[in-house]
């Protein structure tokens, strides 16, 4: 199976679709992703925009999710910034916290607030 995320005119995700590998393979079986972007328009209609995704990240970083964004010039998907405060790793294309999440081993969340990693509670 294939997977590819179709586009809005900003380049955000809508939807992700699977699509029989079969569809985007030429006469000769290789495997061609045009092939599978075209089945895609053929469906839902020339007009929309659709890009493959990979599940093992072989390939665009990340699998596309709803609202992830697609970056043309690092051909990759990217999740929606969680904080005002992360940056985007752009070797990865996931954003991170602009310190380490804490190594002692209790739990912790972000605080946006205080831009910091603060220990959950225990309830």
């Amino acid at each position: 199976m294939a997977y590819f995320a179709e586009l809005d005119s900003s380049n955000k995700v809508l939807r992700v679709i699977g699509v029989d590998n079969f569809k985007c393979m030429d006469r000769h079986g290789n495997e061609v992703i045009d092939l599978g972007a075209d089945f895609c328009k053929a469906l839902f209609g020339e007009s929309t925009v659709w890009k493959q995704t990979s599940f093992n990240a072989k390939f665009r970083k990340n699998y596309a999710g709803i609202d992830y964004f697609y970056d043309e010039t690092l051909d990759a998907f990217i999740p929606p910034k969680p904080y005002p405060s992360w940056v985007l790793n752009t070797n990865t294309c996931l954003y991170e916290a602009p310190i380490p999440y804490p190594e002692d081993g209790q739990n912790y969340r972000w605080d946006e607030d205080s831009v910091q990693w603060v220990l959950k509670d225990s309830n």
